[in-house]
């Protein structure tokens, strides 16, 4: 009979857990450490006594563990004095050095650490490492932890600010061993350009085996890989995936020989737990699912895929999807993690420990042009504020659907419908309409520069945000329709979309189609850079999702590749607008979705926890509830169709096979199967012996709930009908810019000012504006810069482009600067009054100089040679941002690759001081 104590206890567990990582299990009396690669002898004798467990790997000692019973757990670190004096005791018979490799367990709960770190500190495991693994570390001359010292200073070539201090910090962060690190970056900052550079430095100098990329749905999986086959290093002229082997996972194989591997958290949970994962459970973000297990279903030891497989775990939008049940695909690895995301909540960052090794916002990614900056135009209709009644005795349309059938039945009583219930139970075709036409009318006074040489208005490219499928379908057609367009000007990207993909492309890379109508497929983490106007019609309670949708306007495009797609553009992308048809800026949101709240549940949010492995009492009980409320709504022809996607079984055995996998006599049943057949086995064995028959049970019940029926039940479930409101009309109550958004851009303008007053006696440049208007000709580049940095870092929302709209929004300005310089300098000529009204100093510059050029060739016609006439712009546009030019900046761009100012001698000979002074009082006058 086992012995039953806790010390034995934790030591059957550990010996299981050793076995299952490859490690052979002997007693010291019978030791052969020929029978494996890896040996674990039981009470071996060292000089200070007996150890627990000494690892042998190739027939060498190289480890430790400390056996504890399992209340022992909250203690572990107490023992690491213990256990690390038998890691350097003598081992009988051996002349050993100190043993690296130490754990403490109680089979439970384990603890590490590598005494070969160069600062050895012990860490949580899931389960032990391989002996494969230990005789490749013993190969090694440093540990990866020590590896981090061969990190080269970071080239910081083709890397914006915000990147080089991510990279720099997060290294900084690996140095120190903490083993979480968060990098919030805006949405268009290049989040996965940073943590690709990250990785091919972890790969290259610090001998990385293998990265995790690690995502919540397919396409980011899929945008994440063509982002690692473009990507070229600075100090190599291959590809990245020339110099290392990166696989996106699409089935349960995995490759042992790729370095990087991409995949979604699904599919990665339903590699540990055993189960396959079709491509469809990868289409939408599993942060979406409002069921939450009561008790999460445990994952299991993977000998495919040990603790130790990855070294590296990058998380993209890791503040969606990484909790709850899915948290444990993390703690499994032993594995340092990195998290992306442009929009953390508080629980995100107290994941990863509040180690924030970059903050980068999205005022601070305007400031910098990273991202441009958004305004709001109002759309409210009554129907939309109010909802509607549709009265009794009126023949109402009823429309399925799916099949788009439609019938007419009389209304027999009165029903008032609210506003949360429109296109969901009552679809109003003229409340979408009159949001399209309102929106198509008031679009040439949003855009009022988009009018190409025949005089015809260009519509931007618009995205609109619709609340389900069939919500879209009916967007789409009031678009053409009120547009009086054709097919390809609107189109639908969604997940259901046949060609999603194209559309997206075309989207993305053509003139058409003009206007994407989608439900959740580019709402998150997929870059159109032409986009600048979003339409809301759809309602978000997530502040976290809404900063993601609004993201996907921030992105920036040189004005050469926006007229690729929108032909009549005549500036660069400076900003984008969202029409708000909906209330959605100013709805209540929510930082998360409270953990412990689990209202309605729907029934789609079931069958995918199924599909994914969830194993709960609660999940298949609410589960079978559904299914027997639908057997008795679906007509028999629906349900022959459930039986031939359900391997032959009725709904009712299907709902019976859920009930039983949780039926108290049957689970007794199975306990006293594994007691009968089992005597005298250790009790471990045998509760592994009962959990394997429940688990079976549990699989067979749910392995029907394949992807094909999971969507036949809830397509079915849809099938039933949606009213047609034909008899109530809507009507536009309020259209504009949003009502505070004057008070607003008032109160950022008197902002700018006082802290331009704040700083006049600090700046050199600002001293020269506001004190001594006669030293203008010594402003330099450095001085205007130095201003602009000062501005941006400790105000960042008073970035000079966001006033620049601010004051676009208040009073009629002249021109759009090209960049932050070019803003600032015209403001500034603004506040100090040398221009009553506000100019593009760069347009001001253009006057200037033209005016000069004619002013030199009066009485000699083209006294200046094209050559010549080349440098005076490249001066030109080099006061423009720089308000001043001085000898010294020849040796700048774009002057230094054209020869410099001995060049620019050669030109203009003893003239040249001349030209440079007058042009210097002329331009910026």
């Amino acid at each position: 009979m086992p012995n039953q104590n806790p010390e034995q206890i934790a030591r059957d567990q550990i010996d299981t857990a050793l076995q299952r990582c490859g490690w052979a299990i002997q007693d010291k009396a019978r030791i052969n450490l020929q029978a494996n690669i890896g040996v674990a002898v039981r009470e071996f004798q060292t000089d200070i006594g007996p150890a627990d467990y000494v690892l042998f790997v190739d027939g060498k000692p190289c480890g430790i563990i400390e056996a504890k019973r399992e209340e022992e757990g909250h203690r572990l670190t107490f023992h690491e004095s213990q256990s690390e004096d038998y890691s350097k005791a003598k081992l009988k018979h051996l002349d050993n050095k100190p043993l690296p490799y130490v754990y403490e367990s109680t089979g439970e709960v384990t603890r590490f650490t590598d005494f070969n770190d160069p600062k050895p500190r012990s860490r949580e495991v899931f389960t032990f490492h391989r002996p494969e693994t230990f005789r490749e570390w013993l190969k090694k001359d440093k540990t990866l932890r020590g590896r981090f010292s061969d990190l080269p200073v970071l080239p910081i070539d083709g890397l914006r600010d915000c990147q080089i201090s991510a990279i720099n910090n997060l290294e900084t962060s690996f140095k120190e061993n903490r083993p979480k690190a968060l990098i919030q970056m805006a949405t268009g900052s290049g989040k996965t350009f940073t943590a690709i550079t990250s990785i091919y430095r972890l790969l290259k100098f610090s001998k990385a085996k293998r990265i995790l990329f690690l995502v919540d749905t397919k396409n980011l999986g899929e945008q994440a890989e063509q982002e690692f086959l473009n990507y070229i290093p600075v100090d190599d002229n291959r590809k990245f995936t020339e110099l290392y082997n990166v696989q996106r996972l699409r089935s349960s194989f995995v490759a042992s020989d790729s370095q990087v591997c991409i995949t979604t958290i699904q599919r990665l949970y339903s590699i540990l737990k055993g189960t396959e994962l079709e491509e469809s459970a990868e289409e939408e973000n599993p942060n979406e699912r409002k069921w939450q297990p009561k008790e999460v279903p445990p994952i299991e030891y993977s000998e495919k895929i040990p603790i130790e497989f990855f070294d590296f775990i990058v998380i993209d939008e890791c503040h969606r999807s990484i909790y709850n049940l899915w948290k444990q695909v993390l703690d499994y690895f032993d594995a340092f993690e990195v998290g992306l995301t442009a929009t953390p909540d508080a629980r995100t960052i107290a994941y990863f420990e509040q180690n924030v090794v970059s903050e980068y916002s999205h005022e601070m990614a305007v400031a910098d042009g990273v991202n441009v900056g958004y305004d709001v135009f109002i759309i409210d209709t009554k129907i939309t504020k109010q909802g509607a009644t549709i009265w009794k005795g009126e023949y109402v349309e009823h429309r399925e659907r799916l099949s788009r059938k439609k019938r007419l039945e009389l209304q027999d009583e009165d029903e008032t419908y609210t506003s949360q219930q429109l296109d969901k139970d009552i679809v109003n075709p003229n409340q979408i309409a009159t949001i399209i036409k309102s929106f198509k009318e008031n679009l040439p006074n949003i855009f009022s520069d988009r009018f190409d040489a025949s005089g015809q208005f260009e519509v931007p490219k618009t995205l609109i945000f619709a609340k389900t499928d069939s919500h879209a379908d009916d967007i789409i057609q009031a678009v053409r329709k009120e547009f009086a367009e054709e097919n390809r000007f609107c189109k639908k990207i969604t997940y259901k979309a046949d060609d999603s993909k194209s559309v997206l492309a075309q989207f993305r890379n053509d003139f058409y189609p003009r206007i994407a109508v989608t439900v959740d497929m580019i709402a998150t983490g997929t870059d159109v850079k032409p986009l600048e106007c979003l339409l809301f019609m759809r309602d978000v309670k997530s502040r976290n999702y809404f900063e993601q949708m609004k993201g996907r306007g921030t992105r920036t495009i040189p004005l050469d590749d926006l007229k690729k797609v929108t032909p009549s553009a005549k500036i660069t992308k400076d900003h984008f607008v969202i029409v708000d048809a909906i209330g959605v800026t100013k709805s209540l949101k929510t930082d998360s979705r409270p953990l412990e709240k689990k209202p309605g549940v729907p029934l789609k949010d079931l069958l995918q926890a199924v599909s994914f492995g969830a194993r709960e009492e609660e999940l298949f009980t609410s589960l079978a509830n559904r299914l027997t409320r639908l057997d008795k709504q679906i007509t028999e022809k629906e349900k022959q169709q459930f039986e031939k996607l359900s391997e032959g079984k009725t709904v009712s055995q299907v709902v019976k096979d859920l009930l039983n996998a949780f039926n108290p006599d049957t689970l007794e049943d199975l306990r006293t199967k594994v007691e009968t057949e089992n005597k005298g086995v250790a009790p471990v064995e045998k509760d592994e012996k009962y959990v394997a028959l429940v688990s079976a049970l549990q699989n067979n019940a749910a392995k029907v709930f394949t992807g094909e029926l999971n969507e036949y039940i809830e397509n079915v479930r849809k099938a039933h009908e949606q009213k047609i409101d034909l008899l109530n009309p809507d009507e536009v109550i309020g259209v504009g810019w949003q009502t505070d958004y004057k008070e607003k851009a008032e109160a950022l303008i008197n902002d700018f000012k006082q802290w331009m007053q704040e700083h006049k006696d600090e700046l050199t440049a600002l001293q020269i504006f506001y004190k001594q208007p006669y030293r203008r000709r010594e402003l330099t580049y450095t001085m205007i810069k130095e201003v602009l940095e000062k501005l941006v870092a400790t105000k960042p929302n008073l970035a000079p482009m966001n006033i620049w709209r601010c004051y676009e929004q208040l009073e009629k300005v002249t021109g759009q600067p090209k960049n932050e310089l070019i803003a600032l300098v015209s403001l500034l000529r603004n506040v100090t009054g040398m221009d009553t009204t506000l100019n593009d100093f760069s347009k001001t510059v253009d006057k200037n100089f033209r005016d000069w050029i004619l002013k030199k060739n009066a009485g000699q016609h083209n006294r200046f040679t094209e050559e010549q006439m080349q440098w005076l712009r490249m001066i030109k546009d080099y006061v423009s941002t720089s308000y001043n030019i001085e000898k010294d900046d020849f040796d700048l761009s774009p002057f230094n690759a054209q020869g410099g100012l001995s060049k620019m001698w050669q030109l203009f000979g003893d003239s040249t001081e001349t030209i440079i002074n007058e042009l210097n009082e002329a331009l910026a006058a």
